[in-house]
């Protein structure tokens, strides 16, 4: 409608209107082979209830809205920029019988069902009858050319009417051209009414559970992206602010070590000084030391924030670069295509590293493992060391909100640590962004 209004004129010869033909007519399809299907499930159901054959039957025709509300989700996308959200909880892990309660106490099922019984069948004969006089008037568009091409056989464009020649069918040229101008209008408002009772009735709602789940993971990965930007930006502070003062500090004390030596020097060679207080050097050499450790402090917590290396190489150059600095020997096999999305590179790099630091402190291993592949667009990453085992998430080992993080991905982080070893942590997220 925003492209009617901006181009009214215009709107039938462009490609808005290409579109909204395509929705159309890709609609009409859908709705005649889920009309026929949802008739044949229906009949078959009943004829066949009488001996209890027919109760799936019926249980399928009463479940035929989600694939159809699912196909007529994807076909929206022809004419919407925004795609429309599934308003179904999802079930990661969930059997069927699960599954199929969960999804037959779901409002929105029910919604989709009525939008395939009561919606799609009027909107579908109207899509069908607005081709119908798209292809007509098209015909009467080239009519000319088809009375040249049949001449002399006798062309009928109108029932007992021959069309002498060409010049005679100009005239349902200009009707075909008027046609296909209102034609152009019309199909704009039918998609539009199709449109919006897709969105009603298709779409989540506020009192859906799933709709509520759906905007709790949106509010949580708003949330998780706005602290890794916050992150960041302490990251950069310390790196750009504290970290170059104490650079200049350790030079400073270096240069005032370097004169009170030479002051020192000249006093023990009998020089005009003034002299060196007693212990003047050794104060400011254990205060340029102590600048360097707090300089060394900064520094890995500048890199335990986000890793420059993450940032420029990736996860792999990021996570051998760790290994290196490990106590425990650690074994790195990551075979990765290239850069991933870069929620993805930090999630899983901090649970590398939070891996890592437990094998070093709580379970006495002697060798880790880390391994990691790039699967049906996955990221599997596992970590695994020869420890004493007995590890618990919930113990406040820092894995409980790389959990929380992964499950905003779409992920899930798994930790098998019986008593006694091995300990293994494996790490698995979509890596579509």
């Amino acid at each position: 409608m925003a492209a009617l209004r901006a181009r009214p004129l215009r709107f039938p010869f462009t490609r808005d209107s290409l579109r909204c033909w395509a929705y159309l007519a890709g609609g009409a399809v859908l709705g005649l082979v889920t009309a026929v299907l949802l008739l044949a499930l229906t009949a078959l159901g009943l004829g066949l209830s009488v001996v209890g054959v027919g109760l799936p039957l019926l249980l399928a025709a009463a479940l035929s809205g989600l694939p159809a509300g699912a196909l007529e989700r994807r076909l929206l996308r022809l004419v919407e920029p925004v795609p429309l959200p599934d308003p179904h909880r999802a079930l990661p892990g969930a059997g069927r019988p699960a599954r199929l309660r969960t999804r037959l106490r779901e409002r929105a099922t029910w919604r989709e069902l009525a939008h395939t019984l009561l919606v799609a069948p009027p909107l579908t004969a109207a899509g069908l009858g607005l081709t119908a006089l798209l292809l007509f008037s098209a015909t009467l568009v080239v009519s000319p050319v088809v009375v040249q091409v049949l001449a002399p056989e006798t062309v009928m464009l109108i029932p007992g009417h021959a069309v002498p020649g060409p010049l005679h069918a100009l005239p349902f040229t200009a009707v075909g051209l008027v046609g296909l101008y209102l034609g152009g209008h019309a199909g704009a408002l039918l998609t539009t009414a199709h449109v919006r009772l897709a969105r009603l009735l298709l779409g989540p709602r506020e009192e859906d559970p799933g709709g509520q789940v759906l905007e709790l993971t949106r509010s949580r990965a708003r949330l998780a992206d706005a602290f890794e930007a916050e992150r960041r930006r302490i990251e950069r502070d310390l790196h750009d602010g504290a970290q170059q003062q104490l650079v200049a500090l350790t030079m400073t004390l270096g240069l005032a070590a370097h004169e009170l030596r030479e002051h020192a020097g000249a006093d023990s060679a009998g020089a005009d000084s003034a002299g060196v207080p007693p212990g003047a050097l050794a104060l400011v050499d254990r205060a340029r030391g102590e600048a360097r450790q707090a300089l060394e402090q900064l520094r890995g917590l500048v890199r335990g924030i986000h890793p420059q290396v993450l940032t420029d190489h990736g996860l792999a150059a990021a996570v051998a670069e760790v290994a290196l600095r490990h106590p425990v020997p650690v074994e790195v096999d990551l075979d990765l295509p290239g850069r991933l999305p870069g929620p993805v590179e930090t999630t899983a790099y901090f649970t590398v590293t939070e891996a890592l630091t437990n094998a070093a402190k709580h379970s006495g291993a002697t060798a880790v493992t880390v391994h990691g592949r790039v699967a049906a667009g996955r990221l599997v990453l596992q970590v695994t060391d020869d420890g004493c085992g007995g590890a618990d998430p919930a113990a406040g080992t820092g894995l409980q909100g790389l959990a929380d993080r992964v499950a905003i991905l779409g992920g899930r982080l798994m930790v098998t640590s019986p008593t006694g070893g091995p300990t293994a942590l494996r790490l698995e997220v979509p890596c579509s962004g």
